[in-house]
C-alpha cells in the first residue's frame, strides 16, 4: 500500500481399497511467484478480473458509487447496483487496456492502475464500441447520465487542463488505481505508481491524479505528488470533493 514455499505437498490416498496416504511435492516455478509480485501488463481478456478488483478496491467510494446511487435509481436492489458498479468499471478497464496502459501486480489482480499515456485518450468511436463505452448511454438512469457525461467528465477534462495548462497532452494521467482489501499492505499500489513514475521521470513529464479518498493524499505526497486544487460534484445530497495532485518528473542524479 514473502515469504512462500517453493513446494506444495499434498496428502492423497492413494486407492479405495488401502488406507495408506502418499505424500506427493509438486515443485512450484519460484520465478511465477516473483513475477507475480511485479508490475504487468493487463490484456484485453483480462478486463473483467481487472474491474473485479477496482469494483471491489471502490465499493464504499462516494465518487464510484456517484452515477450508480441516484434518485431515480432508489428502486433497484444492491445486486443490480454492483452489477452496474462492475461493468463500468470493465468498460473502462477494456478501454485503457486498448489506448492506455492497465497494469496489475499481485497473484490474483490484486491492485490494478490504469493509465492514460501522453497525448492519448479513449474518445475515439472504435474505442467507445470495442471496449463496452457505449453501453453505459444505455445502462446508466437519466440521473446517472448527466452526472457522469455532463458534469463529471467535462470537469475532470477541463481541471486537468487548467492545472496542467501547456503540458496537458505531455502528462502521465493515473485514472483509476485500487487495491483488493484482501491485499492491502504489501506495497502494491506504490510499485504500480512507480513503474510509470521511473518512465515518466526518463521523458521529463509529470504525472496527474485525481483522488476521491481523504486518506489518500497523504499516501500519493510519499510518493512525489503535491496538491494543486480540489474541485466539487454537487447534483447529490451532499458535495463530494476530489484533491488534484501532480507529480513533477524527477532528474537522474549525476554520476
Amino acid at each position: 500500500m514473502e515469504k512462500m514455499n517453493a513446494a506444495i505437498t499434498i496428502e492423497s490416498t492413494t486407492s479405495a481399497s488401502t488406507s495408506t496416504s502418499a505424500s506427493t511435492s509438486i515443485p512450484i516455478d519460484s520465478s511465477a511467484i516473483i513475477r507475480s509480485h511485479e508490475p504487468r501488463v493487463i490484456k484485453l481478456s483480462e478486463a473483467k478480473a481487472a474491474a473485479l478488483c477496482l469494483a471491489d478496491a471502490f465499493a464504499q467510494d462516494d465518487v464510484a458509487m456517484y452515477f450508480v446511487e441516484t434518485p431515480d435509481r432508489a428502486h433497484k436492489s444492491a445486486a443490480a447496483n454492483w452489477s452496474l458498479h462492475v461493468s463500468i468499471l470493465e468498460y473502462v478497464v477494456a478501454a485503457h487496456c486498448m489506448k492506455g496502459l492497465a497494469l496489475t501486480i499481485g497473484p490474483d489482480y490484486d491492485c490494478v492502475a490504469l493509465w492514460m499515456p501522453p497525448g492519448r485518450n479513449m474518445d475515439d468511436l472504435c474505442t467507445i464500441l470495442r471496449s463496452g463505452m457505449w453501453r453505459l448511454h444505455y445502462r446508466l438512469s437519466a440521473e446517472g447520465k448527466t452526472r457522469f457525461f455532463k458534469e463529471f467528465l467535462p470537469l475532470l477534462h477541463d481541471t486537468k487542463a487548467d492545472v496542467l495548462g501547456a503540458r496537458d497532452d505531455d502528462a502521465w494521467y493515473l485514472v483509476y488505481i485500487g487495491t483488493k482489501t484482501s491485499a492491502r499492505g504489501k506495497g502494491y499500489a506504490r510499485k504500480l505508481i512507480e513503474y510509470v513514475g521511473r518512465m515518466a521521470d526518463a521523458e521529463n513529464r509529470p504525472c496527474y491524479l485525481e483522488s476521491s479518498n481523504d486518506v489518500n493524499p497523504v499516501i500519493y505526497a510519499k510518493l512525489g505528488f503535491a496538491p494543486k486544487t480540489k474541485i466539487q460534484l454537487t447534483r447529490g445530497r451532499r458535495a463530494l470533493e476530489l484533491d488534484i495532485m501532480v507529480r513533477e518528473p524527477v532528474k537522474a542524479e549525476a554520476v
